[in-house]
């Protein structure tokens, strides 16, 4: 093993993060030597991944879906105990968690690798929508780095690099607007799974495409945002860009506004990742300044993807209400790819549980917990009937 290498552990290696950030440590190995990887559920693909990366081990959280047994002929390390995962992840070894989890299954693992101090590369954009404050005070506490991926913090995060932070005006985080930008509520009412899944031009997870869709996944990045840059939600802001070619802008209070470009393709963001503070090439994909491009720009329609709204107000309020947003959110969605809800049923389903839900201004990572089960519950009550 090369000692100039960055030893990485993967959180969630088998989902579409997961894989194009091993799509990037393939094509730059010089750089990076993956140590542990996890999955869900999907144990073979974990196995491939083991035999081309030869990790030191890899973990599995579902391990019903494979009746608990190692896979075959692998060497290196099965792991299947949610402790000693825990234990691994901090090991002094380990330079980087890449956090690429999707939901409030991210949140362990993040504040197991919080509380050891080590550099977070965060695709996990729920572990700041439900627990920002606490995070970034254990962050603080132990010394951590959090280094965004999503395209757009990590845009604001290059962006910001050319002022100081107390010079920020506003950030202003871009939206491709989803397969539905110019569609009527009654068209959206009507909206089939599969015309949903059709994202005009990001390749993602369903969850997440889903989440673009109702524009839910631009609530939850202006909670994180809210956070990751210390901005209140009045100096945040959001517009349709459906090319997605600029993937956020930061405006100074001289009135100077940056944009970070480039073609979307999330292997950028996981590589700036993953090499910051450094910038080296690598398998993205590059701008033809040889072609005439046009760049659209509108304000978003609160009454037709009203997820903007709640966003706002979230970021807001704070306390509870992130974790409760974000659990009823992963709960419609799950009952609208079950086709049990109808897909403006999404956003109202979390609206109910937001406004039922007993509010908590300064709640303990346990608190947390429980209000996410509660959230759970209560959407499913809402939608059973």
């Amino acid at each position: 093993m090369n000692a100039l290498q960055k030893k990485i552990v993967v959180l969630g290696s088998t989902g579409s993060i997961g894989r194009n950030v091993l799509e990037i440590v393939a094509a730059i190995p010089d750089r990076f030597k993956i140590v542990g990887l996890t999955a869900h559920s999907q144990l073979d693909v974990l196995a491939e991944q083991a035999r081309k990366f030869c990790p030191d081990w890899i973990a599995l959280t579902d391990t019903g879906s494979c009746g608990g047994l190692p896979c075959p002929q692998l060497d290196c390390r099965f792991v299947a105990d949610a402790v000693e995962l825990d234990r691994l992840i901090c090991d002094p070894s380990v330079d980087v968690v890449f956090s690429a989890i999707v939901g409030m299954a991210g949140l362990r693992g993040n504040w197991a690798a919080l509380g050891a101090g080590k550099t977070i590369a965060l695709a996990n954009k729920e572990t700041l929508v439900v627990a920002g404050k606490l995070v970034l005070g254990r962050a603080r506490q132990f010394g951590a780095q959090l280094i965004p991926v999503d395209s757009e913090h990590s845009a604001i995060f290059q962006a910001a690099q050319a002022g100081r932070a107390s010079e920020i005006e506003k950030v202003i985080l871009t939206a491709s607007g989803g397969p539905f930008r110019n569609k009527s509520v009654a068209e959206m009412a009507q909206a089939t799974v599969e015309e949903t899944l059709a994202h005009p031009t990001w390749n993602m997870g369903k969850k997440i495409t889903v989440d673009s869709a109702t524009m839910m996944n631009k609530a939850l990045e202006i909670i994180e945002a809210r956070w990751l840059f210390d901005l209140p939600a009045e100096k945040i802001e959001v517009v349709i860009h459906p090319e997605s070619v600029i993937h956020s802008l930061v405006e100074f209070r001289d009135g100077s506004v940056l944009a970070q470009l480039s073609p979307p393709d999330m292997r950028l963001p996981i590589q700036y990742a993953l090499t910051y503070p450094e910038r080296v090439p690598g398998p993205c994909r590059r701008m033809d300044w040889q072609l005439t491009h046009q760049f659209n720009f509108t304000p978003p329609d609160f009454d037709r993807f009203p997820a903007l709204r709640l966003g706002f107000e979230v970021a807001k309020m704070g306390g509870t209400s992130g974790v409760v947003l974000n659990a009823a959110n992963e709960v419609a969605v799950s009952a609208f790819l079950d086709r049990r809800i109808k897909f403006t049923d999404i956003v109202r389903a979390c609206e109910h549980v937001l406004t039922r839900h007993p509010f908590i201004a300064e709640p303990t990572i346990e608190q947390i917990t429980a209000m996410d089960h509660w959230a759970r519950e209560e959407t499913n009550q809402w939608i059973s009937i």
